[in-house]
């Protein structure tokens, strides 16, 4: 009991001592009096969002075209509050000076009002992303199926979502909003990249899209998927990354990418109908209809497993 009282007297001591590294590292902390947005909140308003772009497959059942308008309308008032107060958050928190005179609310609430507007098109393009994988997957009996059970479907719904808050300039929310899908789904697509129609990623896990991809219209893609930068390139002057170049690479329409298959560089294309074999390594184009291939490694076979599976005729 004693030992344990001394330990107890430890305590004022140790958060002194992590108090202090926040001067000295302030970069990993935020102690300002104007808030970030929520992680929580994000994740609520993508929840209420999948509601509305998927009615019938979240927490609400027994919908019809009886209720369903009810049920939206009051979705749609939440969100345009909730969506308000977290890009005002993102927008205050961004402004590189102090501008007293922008109106962060009201323009958040411009923003919110823009994504809610988006709604109609989100669910016409979705619908061709779940028709491409119930089309791209025999294994799929329906498509309740791919609503229910596809990760690729759940982590190009948060990506379309993302990206028009990202194309609305929009900071920091919208990777929020891929993370929180890579996390759930093994998925990392950042909300930068440009996505066509009728996009299918089957399995999934481990697929990459980086920010400056560009993809173009009915294209699948398996599990382990790299679209990456090939280099990093630094600004002459100053040293420091440059962040406004091309680094990814351009996919264009109706192209198939096999699993753990690698595509690199910014100035680096897939012509359209091409098919990229397993674990290839790419780092310059491709012409369209080619199919690319790793050439079959050898296979070496040693004598016949006894029936016990522990034995070996050599």
């Amino acid at each position: 009991m004693a030992t344990d009282i001394r330990l107890k007297e430890m305590l004022p001591a140790l958060t002194d001592r992590i108090v202090e590294t926040y001067e000295e590292c302030g970069g990993i902390n935020h102690l300002g009096h104007s808030p970030l947005p929520s992680y929580r909140e994000v994740v609520q308003i993508l929840e209420d969002l999948r509601e509305i772009l998927y009615p019938g497959y979240g927490r609400r059942q027994n919908l019809h075209f009886g209720n369903v308008e009810y049920h939206v309308g009051d979705l749609i008032d939440g969100l345009h509050d909730r969506l308000t107060q977290q890009v005002a958050r993102a927008l205050r928190h961004d402004c590189r000076t102090l501008d007293l005179e922008r109106d962060f609310e009201g323009d958040a609430q411009q923003l919110a009002i823009r994504l809610l507007e988006s709604i109609p098109d989100l669910r016409r393009i979705l619908a061709e992303d779940a028709r491409a994988a119930f089309d791209g997957d025999p294994a799929a009996k329906n498509l309740d199926e791919i609503l229910f059970c596809y990760p690729g479907l759940s982590a190009i719904t948060v990506f379309r979502v993302a990206h028009e808050l990202y194309e609305m300039d929009v900071p920091l929310i919208p990777r929020m909003m891929t993370e929180y899908a890579h996390g759930k789904t093994g998925i990392d697509i950042h909300p930068g990249a440009t996505i066509g129609r009728r996009f299918f990623i089957d399995h999934g896990t481990g697929v990459v899209i980086g920010e400056t991809t560009r993809i173009g219209d009915g294209v699948k893609v398996y599990q382990g998927v790299t679209l990456g930068a090939l280099s990093f390139p630094r600004d002459e002057t100053t040293g420091e990354l440059r962040r406004d170049t091309k680094r990814h690479p351009t996919i264009e329409d109706d192209v198939v990418i096999y699993a753990n298959a690698t595509i690199l560089g910014g100035e680096t294309t897939i012509g359209h109908h091409a098919v990229i074999g397993s674990s290839a390594w790419l780092t310059r184009s491709v012409e369209p209809y080619t199919v690319v291939t790793i050439e079959n490694p050898k296979l070496r076979y040693r004598g016949t497993v006894t029936p016990s599976g522990m034995d070996y005729q050599i």
